[in-house]
């Protein structure tokens, strides 16, 4: 494969993984406030350059216990389980995969315009 295509790629799956990472985010701060609710987080796993498969995890650390006896989800102590997910550590998370997007995208973008280059000066 030609140096060109192989950026391309490269930065096609980059993309497609923080996509993944927005995607799992965004779904973590939405059930911030559900009850039981374990944060998400995406493992890569890598085969040298390129990423084999993504695939989710859950993030077993405990939430906070409250104690509201009445409420549905209580334990036999009358304590529920709250949501693990720290809104301040995924917003930070969003930002860089955010970012990370970007630069995969710009790396795209500069070996179309190289790819384009080339292309016009074989025309000639």
């Amino acid at each position: 494969m030609n140096p060109i295509k192989a950026t391309m790629m490269q930065a096609m799956q980059g993309m497609r993984v923080q996509s993944e990472r927005i995607d799992l985010t965004s779904q973590n701060i939405s059930n911030a406030d559900t009850p039981g609710y374990q944060r998400k987080m995406l493992v890569v796993d890598q085969n040298g350059d390129a990423f084999r498969r993504l695939r989710i995890e859950l993030d077993g650390t405990e939430g906070e216990r409250s104690y509201e006896p009445a409420h549905p989800m209580a334990d036999d102590e009358g304590y529920v389980m709250l949501s693990n997910v720290q809104v301040v550590t995924e917003m930070a998370d969003m930002r860089e995969a955010n970012r990370s997007y970007e630069a995969n995208l710009n790396s795209f973008q500069q070996a179309r315009t190289m790819y384009q280059s080339l292309l016009d000066i074989l025309k000639r």
